[in-house]
């Protein structure tokens, strides 16, 4: 026994060296990665993570078609003192047991119109939802006044719980939920409550009338366990004057003597699509730069600050306010491709729009340009509202085709732009065939990367919800010559059909540019004249004599209404004199350039501090 013991090993102490062995191995590992990066392709490079997502769509059981209607409300509080009312509607979410495919997926949300100056809307609308699980549903309803002006108020809650669905499941008929004011605007119901001290019939409490019916059982084939949005197939055009100035970009109108005109007008347009939307068509953000990831998930001080100001210029692009403009359609139809080609102004003016499509079938769209603001950070971002997941993203344009039974890229077939065919703009109102216009998509998006190998699908489901439309499918890598001559002819055709065209702001009059131009003119005349060539304090004189003659001419309509526009149109001809002419030395310079400021003040709106300070600079 004593030999056995002597016999079994002993353990090896530790040595100092096995540190320094340790360290080795890891360092050797390093190196053979870094030779491995020098010796790998540029093909065979790691690509940056997002982009395409083809995770599964979850199994489950086949669910029901519901359709939700929200009929009215009554004795809403009072948001606005004035006119002790408000402009509500409703903004409402559905959720379900469903698994998502990932957690950062969208909800399901549908928002009504706005109903102007009332505390006992009427709504009236439905929304139809697919494949609604039989273990039922959860349905958050909230009641907003709508203030562009500021933020806005929530008047109360509503929720709905169904625990169960079968197939003798009778349904809500107008069922009156009380409306929670726990997290309702507190000034809102203040108003209320003083005007209830003066009034017996005003009641403190609201309700909201809701319907859901029952449509049968969905046919889901392969969308397995996810809800979609069937329809109604709503759309809405939102427009913003001072963004339009900001960006250059117009739309086009009709001045009062029935000449054509364009507006600085800024439209970003929204349109829900009947679902359900292809499960490939699933696209993650990609982080091709380190912040990137932040940006979406707020984690970092850099991250919330762009996330927030992204959620901001959504919110400011896509504002409901009294200009916006609703519709909707049951299905899709032809009067629904019509209404597209007049969301996008048919064929006129060259104009390429950039788009995001949602996991739930809303299309999302503007008129993109690189005098854009927004380009300083993300386009695509902005129009998914900083959503992880969507289903396709790029830009588009619509072309007109001077054969209709023919393909846009066949033999002997013209469009315009790029080619003039009578007919139709620019000197002539569009055709009202929708066979007669090409949709041209691309996935050109640098934030989501979609992949090209879905674009037939893509193409497939415009078709389906714009009948008579031909949709053409442009990859921005195989296809990258051939989409960039066309956009190219976009843009030119866009520089030629804007000149000479009476640009007008709001619904007044103003100053168009064959004006503009022969102020300048008359200017040239009085300089080649002598008149005061160089003098700072002749030159306003004589610019406003200019001024002066041209409006008394051409422009002496002028409503009440339109003076700020006046003052508006003055104050920047007056920033347009050359500052380097009014720097220079002497009194009489120094003097002008001191009435020149004196000037810009009056004539800026008193505002806030910001505008003085502008007016100033």
């Amino acid at each position: 026994m004593d030999n056995e013991k002597d016999e079994q090993p002993s353990q090896r102490k530790d040595h100092r060296t096995d540190a320094f062995a340790t360290k080795l191995v890891d360092k050797t590992a390093s190196w053979q990665q870094k030779a491995t990066r020098r010796t790998t392709t540029k093909d065979d490079k790691p690509q940056p993570a997002g982009g395409l997502d083809e995770t599964p769509i979850p199994d489950a059981p086949p669910g029901y078609t519901m359709k939700f209607t929200f009929r009215r409300a009554n004795s809403l509080p009072m948001a606005d003192l004035n006119s002790l009312s408000s402009d509500p509607y409703l903004y409402v979410q559905l959720n379900t047991s469903l698994p998502s495919r990932h957690k950062q997926d969208p909800y399901m949300r549908f928002r009504t119109p706005t109903i102007r100056r009332s505390v006992d809307p009427v709504w009236n609308c439905e929304w139809i939802v697919a494949n609604v699980p039989a273990t039922g549903f959860k349905l958050k309803a909230r009641i907003y006044d709508e203030d562009p002006a500021d933020h806005d108020d929530r008047l109360g809650n509503v929720h709905v719980h169904v625990d169960s669905l079968h197939d003798n499941w009778t349904g809500i008929r107008e069922q009156h939920y009380k409306i929670k004011k726990r997290m309702g605007s507190k000034r809102a119901y203040f108003i209320r409550g003083c005007a209830a001290m003066f009034n017996r019939n005003i009641e403190m409490s609201g309700n909201l009338v809701i319907s859901v019916e029952m449509l049968g059982k969905t046919d889901v084939g392969n969308n397995g366990g996810r809800i979609w949005t069937v329809g109604p197939c709503t759309w809405s055009r939102h427009l913003s004057p001072m963004i339009g100035r900001l960006a250059g970009t117009k739309e086009p109108g009709q001045g009062k003597d029935g000449a054509k005109s364009e507006r600085y007008n800024f439209q970003a347009n929204q349109f829900q699509l009947a679902g359900p939307v292809p499960p490939p068509l699933y696209h993650r953000y990609v982080e091709f730069r380190p912040f990137i990831a932040g940006m979406f998930t707020g984690r970092s001080l850099r991250g919330r600050i762009l996330n927030r100001a992204l959620h901001h210029q959504h919110s400011r692009i896509y504002s409901y306010d009294r200009t916006t403009v609703y519709g909707s359609f049951p299905s899709p139809s032809k009067d629904m491709t019509l209404q597209l080609l007049n969301l996008v102004n048919y064929d006129r003016g060259g104009r390429i729009f950039t788009y995001v499509l949602t996991l739930d079938g809303m299309w999302r769209f503007t008129e993109t340009g690189k005098e854009f603001g927004i380009d300083l950070l993300s386009k695509h971002t902005m129009h998914s509202d900083v959503n992880i997941y969507i289903a396709f993203s790029g830009e588009f344009f619509v072309r007109r085709l001077k054969t209709p039974h023919k393909g846009p890229f066949e033999s002997g077939q013209e469009t315009h732009p790029a080619a003039e065919i009578d007919g139709g703009p620019p000197h002539a109102d569009p055709p009202s065939d929708p066979s007669y216009y090409a949709l041209y998509i691309d996935n050109d998006s640098g934030t989501y990367r979609p992949n090209a190998k879905n674009l037939p699908l893509l193409k497939q489901f415009m078709e389906k919800n714009f009948p008579g439309l031909k949709i053409v499918t442009l990859d921005c890598s195989a296809d990258a010559d051939r989409m960039g001559k066309l956009k190219k002819e976009q843009r030119e055709r866009k520089k030629a059909e804007g000149k000479g065209t009476v640009v007008m702001q709001d619904d007044g009059s103003s100053l168009s540019s064959s004006d503009e131009e022969e102020l300048e003119e008359r200017m040239r005349e009085y300089d080649e004249d002598g008149v005061a060539g160089t003098e700072g304090e002749a030159m306003e004189k004589k610019r406003r004599k200019v001024k002066r003659e041209i409006q008394e001419s051409k422009l002496g309509d002028w409503v009440h209404g339109d003076r700020e526009r006046e003052d508006r149109e003055a104050r920047e001809d007056l920033q347009g004199v050359d500052d380097r002419q009014l720097e220079g030395g002497g009194e009489g310079r120094r003097e002008a350039n001191g009435e020149l400021r004196q000037q810009g003040r009056e004539m800026v709106p008193k505002v806030n501090g910001n505008d003085n300070e502008k007016a100033e600079n």
